[in-house]
């Protein structure tokens, strides 16, 4: 068995002095790694402070899965809602740029569209998903964010396919498609205010989506009922929702008071400021989540871009419509990763927030001494901080 020695593990909790939080990780704590043969995984453990267990020094480095990212509108010019078969080997390469992005898995994340297209793509993504090879980003099931949206808060998302929640209209967009994050559907965005909403969030629940708040009116009373029904998440913490006011808390409040709620931040510095960012993941430590919200010039030069008949401007990493509303970026997820930890001064816990955290939102293990077993050594990350800041790079 091969060793490596003197590493850090990411965790949710901030790094402090030896001893860390009581009843949880250290994470300042080191650990070797035991590899087999095949260079997999085999052992992780904890080294005694001061200890010199044998092995390669990674002299403090961190070792990681790759990222998830539950929220990615597309890249390389495709946006997944518009995905038809002629598309699968464009998919298939944006798959590969992601893996090489350092993301293992992402939610294709469908806004709001009709339902001709909305049906087509779940199946495009279900062909790909098939057809999946080492090499490439994993597809989850899908992200549907939309069209059960408030309409004052729909932001980006066409007015004309938005729609009222009923059991009907889900059953019209999703029906034969199965529910779960290895399954055709993984997590849904709606406004759980409108009425009508809470007959599909059950609904929703049974088939094992994970249920987001979001483009949303919602007052803290409505979102606090909207979690006690099994709403798990928060998209796009912040934008296209009720700020937090010292009278009119809202969403974010409600979601901030309790332990099972998600949130899925947007770490580019635009959507969020990083005060506000660095915050609500003091607040909320093991509930920030990072997502990338990359649309569809992700891996693309910046300028002009075709946004379904919309054209999109991309400059220093953000997407905007014409009219100036912010619709998404094209920020890898780990360079998300990169700010939040230089914001913070906690890469550790911003590590977590991108490949840990929303592994458990998915139904895997949350702690990375659990989730490391197993993986092969090349599909993972190592990280370094350095006076320019945190980076990363494979493995092996």
């Amino acid at each position: 068995m091969r060793w490596l020695t003197n590493l850090r593990l990411p965790a949710s909790q901030p790094e402090g002095p030896p001893g860390g939080p009581p009843g949880g990780q250290d994470p300042q704590r080191r650990w070797r790694i035991g590899l087999d043969d095949a260079e997999r995984i085999a052992l992780v453990q904890p080294l005694d402070p001061g200890s010199r267990a044998a092995g390669d020094d990674w002299g403090g480095n961190w070792l990681s899965p790759a990222g998830i990212d539950l929220q990615i509108n597309g890249g390389l010019g495709l946006a997944f809602p518009e995905l038809s078969q002629a598309d699968l080997p464009r998919l298939e390469q944006l798959l590969e740029q992601l893996w090489r992005d350092g993301v293992e898995a992402i939610c294709p994340t469908l806004v709001t569209c009709a339902v001709a297209p909305l049906r087509q793509a779940l199946t495009v993504l279900a062909e790909a998903r098939r057809r999946h090879r080492p090499g490439r980003c994993r597809l989850l099931g899908a992200h549907l964010e939309g069209p059960f949206l408030a309409p004052a808060r729909r932001g980006a998302h066409p007015v004309q396919h938005l729609c009222e929640p009923s059991l009907a209209a889900l059953q019209e967009r999703i029906g034969g498609f199965g529910g779960g994050p290895e399954a055709d559907i993984a997590l849904m965005t709606l406004a759980p205010e409108l009425a009508g909403s809470a007959p599909v969030i059950a609904a929703l629940r049974a088939m094992e989506v994970v249920v987001s708040l979001g483009h949303s009116a919602a007052t803290e009373a409505e979102a606090a009922a909207a979690y006690t029904a099994g709403v798990g998440m928060l998209t796009h913490v912040f934008n296209a929702m009720p700020d937090m006011h010292r009278r009119a808390p809202g969403p974010v409040a409600a979601a901030l008071l309790r332990s099972d709620v998600a949130l899925g931040l947007i770490a580019d510095g635009v959507h969020v400021a990083p005060a506000m960012a660095v915050l609500v993941q003091r607040l909320a430590p093991e509930q920030v989540v990072i997502v990338s919200d990359a649309l569809a010039p992700y891996g693309l030069a910046e300028g002009q871009h075709r946004w379904d008949e919309r054209i999109l401007t991309v400059r220093d990493g953000s997407c905007r419509l014409e009219d100036g509303t912010l619709a998404g970026v094209t920020l890898p997820l780990l360079e998300g990763v990169v700010r939040l930890a230089r914001w913070s001064g906690q890469p550790g816990q911003a590590i977590a927030a991108a490949t840990l955290l929303p592994r458990g939102l998915m139904g895997g293990s949350a702690r990375a001494e659990t989730a490391l077993l197993g993986m092969a050594l090349a599909d993972t990350l190592r990280w370094r901080a350095g006076e320019a800041g945190l980076s990363w790079q494979r493995s092996a």
